[in-house]
């Protein structure tokens, strides 16, 4: 199936959070109810509109997948939990990768299917932080595209 890149409008940040839960849910059991609850207004009202978004959407034009960038950086990608494995996030990152210049991640250390999401695409690790963006006790790995 092709899947094709499209914008996404404020309007739509609401969808976009709930693919956000979702994908959270299925992916950082590291966090907690707090920690979603505390992310959730975040990413809303201020990490979306700090970023260039660009989604893949199903048959009914619903977002089931986003990417963030900003930069060099993938500041964010997620992918709703009832699409994954279908090439959707592979997809959304090759674009950022050939068509923005992406060549940076940042992904939690304890999220192993990002890390190795990453990795497969041709990420590699370059430093660790303890801490996430937040000052959480997240470790934040910080990749880089070799190649």
């Amino acid at each position: 199936m092709q899947h094709t890149i499209d914008q996404i409008s404020k309007s739509e940040y609401p969808a976009v959070v709930e693919v956000w839960e979702a994908s959270v849910r299925a992916t950082h059991d590291f966090l907690s109810e707090d920690d979603i609850a505390y992310f959730k207004p975040l990413i809303l009202n201020t990490y979306l509109d700090a970023v260039d978004l660009k989604c893949i959407r199903n048959s009914d034009k619903q977002i089931i997948g986003f990417l963030g960038t900003a930069g060099n950086g993938v500041e964010m990608l997620f992918i709703h939990p009832d699409y994954r494995g279908k090439k959707i996030g592979k997809t959304l990152l090759d674009y950022a990768v050939q068509k923005l210049n992406v060549s940076k991640v940042d992904v939690n250390e304890q999220n192993d299917q990002a890390v190795g999401f990453y990795q497969h695409c041709g990420f590699q690790v370059k430093s660790r932080s303890e801490l996430d963006g937040t000052g959480k006790p997240y470790p934040i790995l910080h990749m880089e595209l070799v190649g």
